[in-house]
């Protein structure tokens, strides 16, 4: 298992965009990470004060950052940045309020060079929350 200390060892993002708290399986082609929603979070302020939902655009960044600890765990990307090169078949099944755990599993389908292709599946218990199909393009030197 990592923590949100060794995951910023391997991506960039930090408080308040690391939307990553802990890793529990790790390889260069699949991870599994874990979001607790606390609902201290600030995008509930405004999204909504009476019904908090966390944004769907946040559920597939908190995918995307699971994706990049993986590829960005490969030694060739050490040190790198991962960024988002597109999405597809984005599809939203259940809501995630506070109170709430993403589950966030990422499978890397595809590695030519520096871009990367991915499944992502965020769950809520054993209910599916979100995919996406996910592209990456790893910083060049």
């Amino acid at each position: 298992m990592m923590d949100q200390a060794a995951i910023k060892k391997i991506i960039p993002h930090r408080d308040p965009f690391l939307l990553l708290d802990s890793v529990l399986e790790l390889s260069p082609e699949h991870v599994v990470a874990l979001k607790h929603v606390t609902g201290e979070e600030d995008f509930f302020r405004g999204h909504f004060p009476e019904y908090p939902v966390m944004p769907g655009v946040l559920i597939v960044e908190a995918l995307a950052q699971a994706g990049a600890v993986s590829i960005l765990s490969r030694p060739e990307f050490a040190g790198k940045i991962a960024f988002f090169g597109g999405l597809d078949k984005v599809r939203f099944k259940r809501q995630v309020r506070p109170g709430d755990t993403l589950r966030l599993e990422v499978q890397i389908t595809r590695l030519r060079g520096p871009v990367g292709f991915g499944e992502g599946k965020a769950y809520v218990g054993e209910e599916l929350a979100c995919q996406a199909s996910l592209m990456f393009a790893v910083q060049r030197d």
